[in-house]
């Protein structure tokens, strides 16, 4: 066959993938070591060492992170580029404070994604939790005299709770601490006006990560990292070898992050924009944070089950009455089933189900038989 038979062939395939996705089982139904390479390879490889390798990946790169910034109401002038996930953004952020403060020291919530712990612990700087208050908030009442980076959660990952970032941004200015913003799932929303509320305070991070792969469509990877610090990344990162010097007058995004070659990551994420725009992706999300609404009030409806955390967002926090081994039971015959899949995490040692909402083709139905399929 031809290199465009098997551009078409490959199309028909993804197609036919698609149309029949709602009869095949959520988790892959194999072992580990039987998929020993990928179906697809990228047909362009450019290296975005410099802006002379890919001029094209280097621009739209900058191009479509400033439509996204406007998109999700950040402020003018924050310079922003992709890492592969929001561990990378979140480990670079933290380089550029230690470097910009002198200081080693890390904070964050006790619900904190644990890439910031595995990011200090990289690093070599120490990690410091903060408990949380009644709304799984990280409390304020912190000494930070010795603080490198402050690290607020908007949506964190187990129960989509919302840290105050106005007040933890005062306090670590005041400190002379880096106060980086954990949005990676919850900050996409804000492309929806009614979703700012989460926003509050925002305005005074000096970095923020979004993870478009999360919520915005986006396949895996692509993590939106902002700065309202560019020259504190620049001073952290930039080294420029003799090889690697051009004539031109012109930036290097490997200047602003860890690695130096780059993927053109932009293009899925200008595809995801062009192909569904600003409505369309409000429409999704509004409709994903219905459905979640939805579940919880079937669950709220029902005597046998209970809601263990205010829904937020699209992710429902719950639990069946019953023990912690009921639960844990629960989740294994679901996911087994291979009708639909949750995860859990713990709350006050209690066992908890999650179920979230994130799929572009996800409907109601689909909603629907996730209910049906727990309580049978």
């Amino acid at each position: 066959m031809s290199f465009r038979d098997d551009g078409y062939a490959a199309v028909e395939w993804v197609a036919r993938y698609l149309d029949g996705v709602g009869d095949l089982p959520v988790l892959a139904q194999v072992e580990p070591g039987d998929l020993s390479a990928e179906l697809l390879a990228a047909a362009l490889n450019p290296v975005a060492l410099n802006w002379r390798s890919a001029p094209a990946s280097t621009e739209l790169e900058l191009r479509v992170l400033d439509w996204v910034r406007q998109l999700l109401g950040l402020p003018d002038g924050w310079h922003g580029h992709i890492e592969d996930a929001a561990s990378t953004s979140t480990l670079a952020a933290l380089i550029a404070a230690r470097q910009a403060t002198g200081r080693t020291v890390v904070v964050c919530s006790e619900h904190a994604h644990s890439s910031v712990e595995k990011d200090a612990r990289m690093l070599g700087m120490e990690l410091r939790k903060a408990p949380v208050d009644d709304e799984l908030r990280m409390r304020t009442d912190l000494r930070l005299d010795d603080v490198a980076a402050v690290v607020a959660t908007v949506g964190t990952t187990s129960f989509a709770s919302v840290d105050p970032v106005r007040e933890l941004a005062e306090r670590a200015h005041s400190a002379g601490a880096w106060l980086h913003v954990d949005a990676a799932y919850a900050g996409s929303s804000w492309i929806c006006e009614e979703e700012r509320w989460s926003q509050d305070g925002v305005e005074l991070a000096d970095s923020l990560v979004v993870n478009a792969s999360k919520w915005l469509l986006v396949p895996m990877d692509c993590s939106l990292l902002w700065t309202a610090r560019p020259d504190a990344f620049r001073e952290a990162f930039s080294l420029v070898p003799e090889y690697l010097r051009t004539s031109e007058d012109v930036y290097a995004l490997s200047d602003y992050g860890p690695v130096l070659g780059r993927r053109f990551r932009s293009l899925k994420l200008w595809a995801v924009l062009r192909c569904f725009g600003a409505e369309g992706l409000r429409a999704l999300q509004r409709e994903h944070i219905r459905l979640a609404g939805l579940f919880a009030d079937w669950v709220d409806a029902d005597p046998e089950w209970e809601l263990a955390a205010p829904q937020h967002f699209s992710l429902v926090v719950f639990r069946r009455n019953g023990t912690d081994e009921e639960n844990e039971a629960i989740v294994e015959r679901a996911n087994r089933s291979g009708e639909i899949f949750l995860s859990h995490t713990k709350l006050n040692g209690r066992y908890v189900l999650r179920l979230a909402i994130g799929n572009a083709r996800t409907t109601e139905a689909d909603v629907r038989r996730a209910w049906e399929v727990l309580r049978r």
